[in-house]
């Protein structure tokens, strides 16, 4: 039993993953500072675990700030490790350690280097041996740095992780099959449409995700454009850090060039970043295309739709000519407002079937998430049994292997399915806005902005038909089912709209 006098201490244990491959233990550490708390007559409060932790920097840690807050709660009054470099092998942090536990008159006690901080010698030798540990430290980090463009000509992989689209397999960077092909889609929607948030919409519209399942943005589609791995040659060793948060090139002649299988064309890849290149000298992403009121909902009478050309402000059939000003369609559907009206019932019926829609698919997201977590117990037991030679090598991976490919099929799908849920719920909560103030747009429509009327017409219309005399004018709430979701196009008005009114007007007189 400890005496109730006895000196309350803690035991650090710090063992890097290439110490613990040697057979450096936690458990031998944790033996060994108990036999010298025991010989001392200490007792023994607290055991800090930071296995598989680099020694480079651990201030910051949960398990560091929990030893710190027992050292200036007096609830252990010093701490024993094996050895210097198992604290820390950064000298301002080892100082600033010191400094903690003189300021609470607590004790560092490093068993091989037989130091006791609470005498000068003591002190003057922990500062000696700390900045050798520090030493020690940039002297394998030059190591390190020295093999990097060894590694790197000969193909190898340097640790990080392979370009999107590519994977590394027996230390060659080879195409990855699922990955691969939205690669290749990027480069070219960015042909066709020269904006990169355009491209990253779309390819979110359509349900593909970056590695780590999160939306592309314009930033990573530019990174990815100009990343010459698509069109065979991968780079390697070209960045430097400058600081915790900032990386440079180096210079062309310290990088290493291999040769891959490329994803497209070497002429596609060069005309991308060629688009880019011109857009960075000018600093002017191209402008939106001007979009009409009208355009895309308004249709001759012999089926074709109706353009407004360049030169003329009207909306005109290139097949048989037929044509209506602009400021004419335009007040005879504000006109139209007039008497829009919905029936209670209609929307009550829409926002019953939107709401059905999204339960089901919360429904869909909560049996996945249930499944996820079954599936990773059993895969946590499998793998327990393993360890306890309950089964074979053989007999592990048969049981093993189906359900890590099962487990990574959910974690696909989860993040899409939560995203259509997402959508929809954006997209039926604004068309109900719109309609909610429906009956006050004529009075309002003079006043909307060009993007306000827009956006009502895109909502509330399904087709204006031109014809020699009259117009038609249907008027509807379209419901969004999620199976247009992924439709980029004005796809998604193909679904049976509901309309609820269809009227007819004559033409004005010219």
């Amino acid at each position: 039993m400890a005496k109730t006098n006895s000196k309350p201490v803690g035991i650090w244990i710090r063992v890097s993953t290439e110490d613990q491959a040697r057979g450096d233990s936690p458990e031998h550490h944790e033996r060994r500072a108990q036999a010298y708390a025991e010989s001392k007559d200490w007792q023994v409060k607290e055991v800090y675990h930071l296995e598989a932790v680099s020694g480079k920097s651990v201030m910051g840690l949960l398990e560091t700030e929990r030893m710190l807050e027992d050292i200036k709660a007096g609830r252990i009054t010093g701490l024993i490790f094996s050895k210097l470099a198992r604290l820390a092998r950064n000298t301002r942090e080892l100082l600033e350690f010191a400094d903690i536990f003189r300021e609470y008159n607590a004790d560092l006690i490093s068993l091989q280097e037989s130091i006791d901080t609470s005498t000068p010698a003591g002190r003057l030798f922990y500062t000696m041996v700390a900045a050798m540990a520090q030493w020690e430290r940039e002297e394998i980090s030059d190591r390190v740095a020295a093999s990097v463009p060894i590694r790197a000509k000969l193909g190898k992989p340097l640790g990080g992780r392979a370009p999107f689209g590519y994977q590394w397999k027996d230390h060659k960077l080879i195409l990855n099959p699922a990955e691969a092909p939205i690669r290749k889609l990027i480069y070219e929607y960015f042909l066709e449409h020269r904006r990169k948030k355009r491209v990253a919409r779309l390819l979110n519209e359509e349900g593909y995700r970056t590695r780590r399942g999160a939306k592309f943005t314009g930033l990573s589609i530019e990174r990815l454009l100009r990343d010459s791995t698509a069109k065979g040659v991968h780079r390697a060793n070209y960045t430097k850090r400058v600081d915790e948060k900032r990386w440079a090139e180096k210079p062309e002649e310290d990088w290493v060039l291999t040769k891959v299988e490329p994803i497209v064309p070497e002429g596609l890849w060069e005309q991308c970043n060629q688009i880019l290149d011109e857009q960075k000298k000018t600093r002017k992403p191209p402008g939106r295309k001007a979009i009409q009121l009208f355009a895309g909902f308004a249709y001759c009478h012999c089926g074709n739709k109706m353009y407004v050309p360049s030169n003329a402000p009207k909306y005109i059939c290139k097949k048989c000519r037929n044509k209506i000003s602009i400021p004419d369609l335009e007040e005879i559907f504000h006109h139209q407002l007039k008497s829009f009206f919905f029936s209670p019932e209609e929307i009550s019926k829409h926002l019953e079937d939107a709401d059905n829609v999204i339960k089901e698919k919360q429904q869909l997201l909560a049996t996945l998430s249930e499944e996820k977590d079954k599936l990773k117990k059993e895969m946590d037991k499998t793998y327990q049994l393993y360890l306890d030679d309950q089964i074979s090598k053989t007999g592990f991976g048969k049981r093993y292997k189906p359900m890590e490919e099962r487990l990574g099929q959910i974690d696909d799908q989860i993040p899409r399915l939560e995203g259509e849920i997402d959508y929809l719920k954006s997209q039926y909560l604004s068309k109900d806005e719109i309609l909610h103030e429906a009956r006050d747009l004529y009075s309002r429509w003079p006043k909307l902005s060009q993007d306000e009327k827009r956006q009502i017409i895109e909502t509330i219309t399904e087709k204006i038909i031109i014809g020699e005399k009259d117009i038609t004018i249907n008027l509807c709430y379209l419901p969004s089912p999620p199976k247009t979701m992924a439709k980029r196009q004005r796809s998604r008005r193909d679904s049976n709209p509901r309309c609820l009114t269809a009227q007819r007007f004559s033409r004005p007189s010219p």
